[in-house]
């Protein structure tokens, strides 16, 4: 049987429908817009009413007669004052409109997603917390997160960036393996792959936890504003130090928190160990030092990679080696070692005499030792001693002579160093990603922040002697002779490197280093050896150290 067309009113009704609601929407829209202030208007009235009614209700019933007789003679003032009904009119319309306008709601608290958050993490945090004899518990199955959470913030991801957290006091915050658990459930809980602050308040039983924001890598090389014996190791978190300097961040100038590290016969910490892996920017850090101490003293570099890191430097005044052979890294540290007795001999003849200490006893000497493990493979294949070993006499007595000694070293070689070195460093940066207890290894402490598993080259820890570990962003300081450095950092390190002496360096073939006789206290001209194969040129020539 066939079907019969529907008709035309009932196939086309939906139509005429749809454009019927759309034409009553448009139409509503608009009216909403044109009658927009009469609509703001009438409810700042409506609200003004029902504020007029509550104070009159709350008004005793004694006073309402005095209350309507001044309410009177304000209408009656009014209307007899000129323009006064028309500006009464105009003064309870603008009231009207500016109480009867929209505001945005204030947020006074976390949205749903956020306090879903902090309940996953409150309930994560009952098995480190409770205790079943606990009458009151802060911390219980079931419980809520508002009764031990508060000053919480969180970021546009609606990721945790500050919680603090109320214990109860019976929980063992004394002990590092406690606190350890604690600090992993709410890194763990709060987001991986940032960097996070845990301060431990254990009088007041509360737990801060602050995310840290990542400091400055485009920092360069420059002149800091600091006092000889100062060098900035790198920069850290605002709050951590109570010192700025003004550093010239791109094309801005900016106060950064300096790491300061203090050198001299008052240091604490008058050498420095810096331990990282292959790649972290301990090399770096070893050339900021030294473009540093070339502004006040001299400066002998021994380097075991081989790799010419420091070639920038060779020949510069102030610069007294720079060496990368086994043959002129013994014999220069047998100078240094020499030096340092010199030294010392004229010193305490001077004070003996009740003379000052001679000028050339009181000029900084830098010894930068990049890598000797390598020396110490090197040196045992060959049947001479290790180099570590002359750098015993400049690490004992180095302070009381104005000499200091920066070791870098990777982290898997950290067994190598001798006892001298790991002794007397009292000063010690960690650089690269590190997990605690390779931190603790090298630092003696654990940091209280956690360690990101991805850091930029220069970026670690720092601890001068027993103070605090503070989180460092070593300053850009590249090879300027590299092609892969950027024309900014290098042009940056080459506008710090000294000048070149104008007169040749003595010798073809042959090259002097100014040595001293411990036992006389007087500068003697010792020849070094045969450099094998052609001299160098004179613009890239540099003093080679005798042997013996």
């Amino acid at each position: 049987m066939a079907r019969l067309p529907l008709p035309r009113i009932l196939s086309t009704g939906s139509a005429h429908i749809a454009r019927s609601r759309e034409f009553a929407r448009t139409a509503a829209d608009g009216a909403t817009d044109v009658l927009h202030p009469l609509i703001t208007v009438s409810r700042g009235l409506r609200q003004l009413t029902g504020l007029a009614r509550q104070k009159w209700l709350a008004t005793p019933k004694e006073k309402r007669g005095p209350l309507l007789f001044f309410v009177a003679v304000g209408v009656l003032v009014v209307a007899f004052v000129p323009y006064g009904p028309l500006t009464s009119l105009i003064a309870l319309m603008a009231a009207a409109a500016w109480k009867g306008r929209v505001r945005t709601p204030v947020r006074t608290g976390p949205d749903e997603a956020e306090a879903g958050r902090l309940q996953a993490l409150y309930d994560a945090l009952v098995p480190y917390f409770s205790n079943p004899d606990d009458p009151a518990p802060l911390f219980a199955h079931g419980g809520q997160w508002s009764s031990a959470f508060s000053d919480h913030a969180f970021d546009g991801a609606g990721r945790l960036t500050a919680l603090r957290i109320s214990y109860p006091a019976y929980f063992t915050d004394g002990e590092e393996e406690s606190r350890a658990r604690i600090e992993q459930v709410l890194h763990a809980k709060s987001g991986r792959g940032r960097e996070y602050r845990f301060d431990w308040d254990e009088e007041g039983n509360h737990l801060l936890m602050t995310v840290l924001p990542a400091l400055a890598t485009t920092i360069a090389a420059q002149r800091f504003v600091t006092a000889p014996g100062e060098t900035v190791l790198g920069f850290t978190d605002a709050d951590a130090v109570q010192r700025t300097v003004p550093v010239a961040d791109g094309a801005d100038t900016r106060d950064a928190p300096p790491v300061i590290w203090r050198t001299g016969p008052r240091s604490t910490e008058p050498h420095l160990l810096a331990v990282g892996e292959p790649g972290s920017g301990t090399t770096t850090l070893v050339r900021s030092i030294a473009l540093q101490a070339l502004a006040h003293g001299d400066v002998l570099i021994v380097e075991g990679s081989g790799t010419g890191e420091y070639a920038c430097l060779t020949g510069r005044n102030g610069v007294l080696a720079v060496e990368c052979a086994l043959s002129g890294a013994l014999a220069s540290l047998e100078w240094a070692a020499r030096e340092t007795e010199r030294r010392l001999i004229a010193a305490n003849r001077a004070r003996q005499a009740g003379l000052p200490a001679p000028d050339d006893t009181k000029r900084p000497l830098w010894i930068l030792v990049d890598r000797p493990s390598v020396f110490g493979h090197l040196a045992a294949a060959d049947g001479h001693p290790d180099p570590q070993e002359l750098l015993a006499v400049p690490l004992r007595h180095g302070r009381a002579a104005h000499v200091t000694v920066v070791v870098a070293e990777q982290s898997d070689c950290l067994d190598e160093l001798c006892e001298a070195v790991l002794l007397h460093t009292r000063a010690r940066v960690v650089l690269g990603a590190a997990d605690f207890e390779q931190v603790e290894a090298v630092l003696g402490a654990v940091p209280q922040t956690t360690p990101a598993p991805h850091v930029p080259p220069g970026r670690g820890y720092a601890r001068l002697g027993t103070g605090p570990v503070l989180r460092l962003q070593v300053p850009a300081t590249p090879d300027p002779y590299d092609d892969a450095t950027a024309h900014e950092q290098r042009q940056a390190v080459l506008e710090l490197l000294p000048e070149r002496p104008e007169e040749p360096v003595r010798g073809a073939g042959y090259e002097q280093f100014d040595a001293y006789d411990a036992r006389s206290a007087e500068p003697v001209s010792i020849p070094a050896a045969k450099v094998d194969g052609p001299a160098p040129p004179a613009d890239t020539a540099r003093p080679v150290p005798a042997e013996g």
